[in-house]
């Protein structure tokens, strides 16, 4: 009996021990690391390169780190509201909606030579239908289904609606049908075959897809593009450890020189030229364009 006893004892601790790896002691410290990421299916080498970031920052921190995924951003935001991610590596439009219900820190951001990195938005159709320009879209758009890649997407969501709006294009009721594809690989090739007659999504994508042979060079009409913006944060939660905080700030920071070869394999991923990228400390008010054109739709207000 004194043995089952003992035995159920040591079964509990090691399920509570699992259970509560990413519970935070008295210090805000966890026993485990966690970062949650959007999956990103299809993008060649990604997870490689996710995995020796983790290596990396599990020998730099000295403490054991781990990886969640997710389909979407919204998935990544729920994690960090459930307590089962610390990190996070959000997109822009992602973060300032999380930091509407969390205390989130931003720590780090891809730079170029100091400066944050940037991308843009587009709008694009198919290069052998006819739709040709932004005016074949106003006069037309009762005709087209539209399609977005997520909500808490920036450049594949909140930048083009806005656009779409200010041109006098409500998404909601200018067009035919306008759906959400999932992510921004989906976008693209709903646009391609014809499941969609525009979409939105990142200028980044192009360069990835052609490579992984998704699509081929004059496959996709670009028929707007958007002002720069800032790329995605790598946040905290703010419980966090303060000192911890502090140090996983300075690991990132500290990548370009102890593990180059990694960081410039991620951004090779996306980026053509690769020289002079690397991270640079983040702040909250890179993101305050962003709220603020978030605040001026009325249908993201409440959201």
């Amino acid at each position: 009996m004194k043995k089952l006893i003992i035995a159920a004892l040591i079964a509990l601790t090691a399920f509570s021990a699992c259970k509560n790896k990413t519970a935070l002691n008295s210090n805000g410290v966890p026993q485990t690391l966690t970062i949650a990421v959007v999956q990103s299916e299809g993008v060649e080498g990604i997870k490689q390169v996710r995995e020796q970031m983790r290596d990396y920052l599990a020998k730099k921190l000295n403490m054991p780190v781990e990886l969640i995924y997710s389909n979407d951003y919204t998935g990544v935001i729920e994690a960090l509201r459930a307590n089962k991610a610390h990190i996070a590596d959000m997109q822009p439009f992602a973060y300032v909606i999380a930091t509407r219900t969390l205390k989130l820190t931003p720590l780090v951001t891809l730079g170029n030579n100091g400066k944050p990195t940037t991308y843009k938005s587009v709008i694009i159709a198919n290069a052998h239908g006819n739709i040709k320009t932004m005016d074949d879209v106003k006069a037309h758009s009762k005709n087209l289904v539209l399609g977005f890649v997520e909500p808490a997407s920036a450049s594949g969501h909140l930048i083009p609606r806005a656009y779409l709006n200010a041109i006098g294009l409500n998404p909601d009721t200018a067009f035919k049908q306008t759906i959400f594809a999932g992510n921004h690989l989906t976008s693209v090739l709903s646009v391609k075959s014809g499941k969609t007659d525009i979409g939105c999504t990142t200028n980044l994508i192009f360069m990835l897809m052609t490579k992984a042979k998704m699509i081929n060079d004059g496959d996709i009409r670009v028929l707007w593009t958007s002002d720069p913006i800032v790329s995605d944060p790598i946040v905290v939660k703010s419980d966090i450890n303060k000192d911890l905080q502090k140090r996983i700030q300075q690991a990132y920071l500290d990548m370009n020189k102890e593990r180059p070869e990694i960081l410039k394999a991620y951004v090779k991923i996306f980026i053509k030229d690769t020289t002079r990228r690397s991270y640079m400390v983040a702040n909250d008010t890179l993101y305050n364009g962003l709220r603020k054109i978030a605040g001026s739709i009325k249908s993201l207000k409440a959201n």
